[in-house]
């Protein structure tokens, strides 16, 4: 059975594969650097999605994580059951920023 988040996680992914985004979604072992769900490269521009259920966000741990991507010029996307897709969706047909 898939979970809540796992059903916004397939969302993701399905809106990434329609548009040939490469990404992968990192297994965190506690080992190495803290990683968001989905990371990858759309149109040579680098990103990172988180997933939640309901309308939560990020843990302080993921928020941390984000800053730090953006500083290095990645977009950050929080996706929930409520919100995020169509921003996520926006960008990637986009074919700049």
């Amino acid at each position: 059975m898939t979970t809540d988040e796992g059903k916004v996680k397939a969302r993701v992914r399905d809106l990434l594969k329609a548009y040939e985004a490469y990404y992968h979604q990192p297994v965190m072992n506690g080992m190495g650097a803290p990683s968001l769900d989905f990371v990858g490269c759309s149109k040579g521009r680098y990103f990172a999605v988180e997933t939640k259920i309901a309308n939560k966000g990020m843990a302080p741990r993921q928020e941390i994580t984000a800053a730090a991507i953006r500083r290095a010029g990645g977009k950050v996307f929080l996706v929930n059951e409520t919100s995020g897709m169509d921003e996520l969706k926006e960008w990637i047909t986009n074919e700049t920023e």
